[in-house]
């Protein structure tokens, strides 16, 4: 929204890459109960192309140390590790931060406006705070057509498991409160946690008295990592939100929707569980009424490789679809920007809201 890491704010995803993941493999070779040889020389190897070798402080990364010490600087010779593990010191690095491009928040806000939807679900959120001034601050200052868009009432986010503050949230109209809130962050099987972020589970009233159950979900990134490593994770967190919404389904809860970017084209094994193997889910790219504007993908220049985001309802609901769409106008699209209309304030890849689309439905409930 404002603020994010350095990493994730670059022109390119290659640009972070590297970042991520000296992030993520120094933060693991840290938790070690004992430090090997082999484990320290890797931990300097991370370090030094880190920047964070001769200072706690990188361009991208800092070294956070609470208490004891990882490692020693002299001022001649190469810096050593003396922590002999876990236990020797408290610390980690953490991913910088930095402000968000001001006219790419405000293409933000002008998708949501545009979208117009009473439910809104929102990818990559600082946290509930942020989510909250970007809705009243920015969301609520924007106008569409002349028209000034009105906050949403209610906003809500949980903490997840990405420490890099890209969490999932919620907006809904004043007549959609948010009546309970289930998360999963700790839902864990026997390769641990499964979510990287969280399946957050609201359950919302609607106007008709009727309730709603929204499943909100992130699931692991295809950028960096092992990609066999990668399609398991995905595939294990697809099979906990399929078990997720059939017992819901079980329970009566037939108004069930199921959305978010999963990072995953429809046809790979990962979401089988959720598109195949006996499931009732429907993807509402699939209606007959869902326009994709010409281009089957949610994700990048938006062909059938980039169809990463998606609305999966209930049966109940599938048959009460009255549009569906993608909107595009808050993406850049290609490296001139040409692959389709976009906002006129939009001049610049860096502008855009996200390089990812919303998808949209709207529903006779």
């Amino acid at each position: 929204m404002f603020d994010r890491a350095k990493a994730l704010n670059a022109a390119t995803w290659a640009e972070g890459k590297p970042a991520l993941e000296a992030h993520k493999a120094l933060n693991a070779l840290f938790e070690k109960a004992v430090y090997s040889s082999a484990d320290k020389a890797g931990m300097l190897d991370l370090l030094k192309a880190s920047g964070l070798l001769k200072s706690d402080e990188g361009p991208l990364m800092r070294l956070r140390k609470i208490r004891g010490q990882l490692l020693k600087r002299p001022r001649t010779g190469a810096p050593e590790i003396v922590a002999s593990g876990r236990t020797s010191w408290i610390g980690w690095v953490e991913l910088k931060t930095g402000p968000v491009n001001e006219v790419a928040t405000q293409n933000t806000a002008r998708v949501i406006a545009s979208v117009n939807a009473d439910i809104v679900g929102v990818m990559e959120a600082e946290d509930r705070t942020t989510l909250r001034l970007f809705n009243e601050q920015v969301l609520g200052e924007t106008s569409i057509e002349h028209l000034l868009f009105n906050a949403y009432h209610h906003v809500m986010l949980v903490d997840g498991n990405d420490d890099r503050g890209i969490d999932v949230g919620l907006l809904t109209r004043r007549d959609y409160p948010v009546l309970s809130i289930r998360s999963h962050v700790h839902d864990a099987d026997a390769q641990g946690l499964i979510f990287s972020r969280d399946c957050a589970e609201y359950q919302i009233g609607l106007p008709s008295g009727r309730r709603l159950w929204v499943l909100l979900n992130h699931f692991k990134s295809k950028g960096y990592g092992e990609q066999a490593a990668n399609d398991a994770k995905r595939k294990r967190q697809a099979t906990r939100v399929r078990e997720i919404c059939d017992a819901h389904l079980a329970e009566g809860d037939d108004w069930l929707v199921m959305m978010g970017d999963l990072n995953e084209v429809p046809g790979n094994d990962p979401l089988s569980p959720l598109l195949r193997e006996g499931s009732t889910l429907r993807d509402v790219a699939s209606h007959a009424l869902y326009h994709d504007g010409g281009r089957p993908g949610t994700h990048g220049n938006c062909t059938a490789a980039g169809k990463f985001d998606y609305i999966l309802l209930s049966p109940a609901l599938f048959g009460k679809v009255t549009a569906a769409g993608v909107e595009r106008r808050g993406m850049w699209g290609g490296t001139k920007g040409s692959l389709w209309p976009h906002f006129k304030e939009l001049t610049r890849a860096e502008e855009a809201a996200s390089d990812h689309a919303a998808v949209w439905v709207t529903l006779d409930i």
